[in-house]
């Protein structure tokens, strides 16, 4: 799940690549929640509020939320696919990874939240980690079935 739309038809491309391939393996959807709309007139803790509940309404009692955020837990590509399998063996419904808005995540997310994923210290445009993060959990499922993809 995600704020805001891609407007990159580069990366919409590649994104759409990697969910065709990850059809094989998962049942995989990417949500995207509309951007806010007059965020001039908001603080940045008011439009992290709004985000938060329109993100909050989509999730369902059973999903197992995770937030791609900085401050989370770092993996290398096979951590992070025995993540995944641990996370499929602990008999969750679903499980939903959040790339927030551009201020991060409302004090509601994180505590609704059950982990939290750092891909990287630096910081991406929200638009390039979304294909980031597609692509690292079609790279997750190749390592789980040890199929040719990933090198190590």
């Amino acid at each position: 799940m995600a704020i805001g739309k891609t407007d990159d038809k580069n990366l919409n491309a590649l994104i759409e690549t990697y969910k065709a391939r990850l059809k094989h393996y998962v049942k995989f959807d990417l949500e995207i929640i509309p951007d806010i709309k007059n965020v001039k007139n908001l603080s940045e803790k008011q439009q992290k509020e709004k985000e938060g509940e329109l993100l909050l309404k989509k999730l369902q009692a059973t999903d197992q939320l995770i937030l791609l955020d900085d401050k989370g837990k770092d993996f290398t590509s096979v951590e992070f696919s025995k993540y995944l399998q641990k996370k499929m063996n602990s008999g969750i419904k679903q499980l939903v990874f959040v790339i927030g808005g551009p201020f991060g995540f409302s004090e509601t997310v994180y505590k609704k939240a059950q982990g939290k994923v750092s891909f990287s210290k630096m910081t991406f445009s929200h638009q390039m980690i979304r294909l980031f993060v597609v692509e690292q959990i079609y790279r997750g499922f190749t390592i789980l079935k040890n199929e040719p993809y990933h090198h190590e």
